[in-house]
């Protein structure tokens, strides 16, 4: 008789956690965004908010946490309560912090959350001012092979993609160059449009302008294949940089311990959501293009990044402030 118990206790307990997640979701969803507004993860976040509603059936919330180069925001949604309420919408930041603030990360990027699914991709065109008589990526390493140290390129902070993007250039090339953080872009694109600056990695939307007013020349496109906005500039790749694609990606992850069921369930939401007509729209302006994955797919993605960009730092001396 006490085993009959036992086995009916247990047969309730399991309906009731199937219920529960059946039930998912029962209240608004918050996605955390750990930058400040108006940047690509935020508009990223917001897209998703204004379409996932309509499969969901419920509210999403979007939340901007910044600060600490997106580790605060990164750090909540790791501490979060894994109920399928609280994600994380974030750039490959995410795995290029841990060497950058190793002593400081109160989180593990690959042990502490659950990978969602990708949602874009971001490129980043490598440019120079029209008056540097240089064009091509074979050009520029001999120039900085040439002048160790002389040249300059911009990046909008230390251990930003764009960084890293330059650092993984010149350690394949064995090269150097002098490395001029800004506090954001802005100021960077400014002194890169005045020729001050050498070089610099920029997210295609914020270059493609330029370029075509004849204010900034290309030399190479950070991504597998050619743009169709500039069939003529070379990917790093063709340029002779093998396997040197450094396209930015952005996704969704859960805390750590949420149930499959509702990672397998919001995967399913967001591919939809991707699909409609304003998403793509608005992935455009912020010049990057919709892109889904299954959670494994995501997570092995999350895995390879992680040591490439460990690995970039830890050659290249990266350091943050």
């Amino acid at each position: 008789m006490k085993n009959l118990f036992r086995i009916l206790a247990a047969l309730m307990l399991m309906l009731a956690a199937n219920a529960s997640q059946a039930a998912w979701p029962d209240r608004p969803v918050t996605l955390i965004v750990p930058f400040t507004p108006a940047t690509g993860i935020d508009q990223v976040a917001r897209q998703l908010a204004a379409t996932l509603p309509k499969t969901l059936g419920q509210a999403v919330v979007v939340e901007n946490l910044a600060g600490a180069s997106g580790n605060i925001g990164t750090e909540k949604v790791a501490r979060a309560a894994p109920d399928g309420y609280t994600f994380l919408v974030t750039v490959n930041t995410f795995v290029m912090n841990q060497p950058l603030y190793r002593e400081k990360l109160h989180y593990d990027p690959i042990q502490d959350f659950a990978p969602v699914s990708l949602t874009s991709w971001g490129t980043l065109l490598l440019v120079t001012h029209p008056s540097n008589p240089v064009g091509t990526i074979q050009q520029m390493e001999d120039a900085a092979r040439k002048q160790p140290g002389k040249l300059s390129y911009g990046t909008p902070g230390v251990g930003t993609p764009h960084h890293l993007a330059m650092a993984l250039l010149l350690d394949q090339a064995k090269a150097t160059m002098l490395h001029v953080p800004y506090k954001g872009t802005a100021g960077a694109v400014t002194d890169m449009l005045a020729g001050r600056l050498d070089y610099m990695f920029l997210p295609v939307h914020v270059a493609l302008p330029q370029i075509k007013a004849g204010k900034l020349k290309a030399l190479a496109t950070g991504s597998p294949k050619r743009l169709p906005q500039l069939p003529d500039v070379p990917t790093l790749s063709e340029s002779g940089l093998h396997g040197a694609d450094v396209d930015m990606w952005y996704g969704v992850l859960a805390p750590k311990g949420t149930p499959q069921a509702i990672i397998d369930s919001m995967n399913r939401q967001i591919a939809v959501a991707l699909k409609a007509p304003s998403t793509a729209s608005a992935f455009e302006a912020q010049g990057m293009v919709p892109a889904t994955s299954t959670p494994a797919e995501f997570a092995e993605l999350i895995r390879k990044d992680a040591k490439r960009w460990s690995d970039v730092v830890t050659r290249a001396g990266i350091k943050a402030d």
